[in-house]
């Protein structure tokens, strides 16, 4: 199976379904040309993996020092980050960013979403239609996320454009430009943070007594961005499909008889924007469950897969056991910071604009492909024209 290719982005659940009868709960699958991996589609599987980091460990140079073709680099590729580490080196990376995400001011966090969603909905509110992909869940994460980085406009607009070209799968020369862009834009940022602190998570992380250098703050605060951008959005579209096509979430909403919140978890069991994560790279081949898995070949948890497993599904409203988030020492740190403001964009849009509808088929839809993420390419909604919002 590969993962990479656009007949798998179109129906993954299919997918993981005919990979499950055919190959059990470990399933051989191709990340990119040349590139194969092990894909976890066992729940009880995945957290062996996630609960023993020793056997399962985060860290990809040895693997990469193997490769035969060009490593993703920005999925796959070594960085000097808790996500690509193990061991004291990853407790050292780890400990610095979850104390600087813990000094985010939640109170003044929900206002920042509140006011960008107004703003962003007075913008198409009286049209009776809009793509709320691009013109409200990208935009306003990309807002709040510069925010609580201390980007300027320009060091923004600069990641942004740069995390987009590596994102579509360039050729190496507009890789390496992209790269280039990033390294001038964390240089740029981290001066400044040396020179002015401010109440930002670089920052903190500079004050931080784990001591980052200038190199390991620039990867901590990239990932901050790439982790904390498009996985949100993503979420936010992927809700807002399931809310105005599951006749659950269309009535009961309105209703009081679920929240947005039931609705994000809904979305997170059923299409978790990151729907395939959470690599690991065995140095000795190891046996899992009765599957002997290969040294130096990746193994990937397939959240999306894991949470639908037989084994374990049953009633998810209300339910959080879903594996979004991952587990373990590698979890992702800033579930919380995500949840609130997936939860306040949905719930400010859907204050102003109760009556959404889908404007196409859901069959008409399109996916990005790729082996990682549930991303949509746009969701136009249509609504009945509603005038501006005042924001006090």
């Amino acid at each position: 199976m590969r993962l990479y290719a656009p007949e798998f982005a179109a129906d993954p659940h299919s997918a993981y379904r005919d990979l499950r009868r055919d190959h059990g709960p470990l399933v051989p699958v191709d990340i990119a040309p040349g590139i194969s991996a092990t894909l976890v589609l066992g729940y009880r599987e995945a957290l062996h993996v996630f609960g023993d980091p020793a056997r399962f460990p985060a860290d990809p140079r040895l693997w990469q020092a193997r490769l035969d073709t060009a490593c993703p680099a920005m999925a796959m590729g070594w960085q000097p980050t808790a996500t690509r580490t193990t061991g004291d080196e990853h407790a050292r990376y780890r400990h610095a960013v979850t104390s600087s995400l813990d000094r985010i001011d939640l109170h003044m966090l929900r206002r920042m979403v509140e006011r960008a969603a107004v703003t962003l909905i007075n913008e198409f509110c009286h049209a009776g239609t809009a793509d709320l992909l691009n013109q409200y869940a990208v935009p306003l994460t990309i807002e709040i996320i510069d925010q609580l980085l201390g980007f300027t406009p320009e060091t923004g607009d600069a990641m942004f454009d740069a995390m987009m070209t590596l994102r579509d799968a360039p050729d190496p020369a507009a890789a390496t430009q992209a790269n280039a862009v990033i390294h001038t834009a964390m240089h740029t940022l981290i001066a400044t943070k040396r020179a002015t602190p401010a109440h930002d998570l670089p920052s903190w992380l500079m004050a931080d007594p784990a001591a980052l250098d200038d190199a390991e703050i620039a990867h901590a605060t990239t990932m901050l961005y790439t982790a904390g951008t498009e996985p949100t959005w993503n979420l936010i579209a992927n809700t807002l499909l399931l809310m105005t096509t599951d006749p659950r979430f269309g009535s009961d909403l309105l209703g009081g008889a679920l929240s947005a919140r039931d609705a994000i978890d809904e979305a997170l069991f059923a299409d978790p924007p990151i729907a395939n994560s959470c690599l690991s790279y065995p140095r000795q081949p190891q046996l899992l469950g009765d599957t002997w898995l290969p040294e130096h070949q990746p193994v990937m948890i397939s959240l999306a897969g894991c949470n639908d497993d037989p084994a374990v599904n049953g009633e998810r409203t209300g339910n959080r056991s879903h594996l979004a988030w991952g587990a373990g020492p590698h979890a992702c740190p800033a579930q919380s910071l995500a949840m609130l403001i997936a939860n306040e964009a949905l719930d400010q849009l859907l204050d102003a604009l109760p009556d959404l509808e889908l404007a196409v088929p859901v069959a008409e839809l399109t996916w990005r492909p790729g082996p990682f993420h549930r991303a949509l390419t746009a969701l136009r909604i249509t609504f009945p024209p509603s005038p501006p919002l005042n924001y006090l």
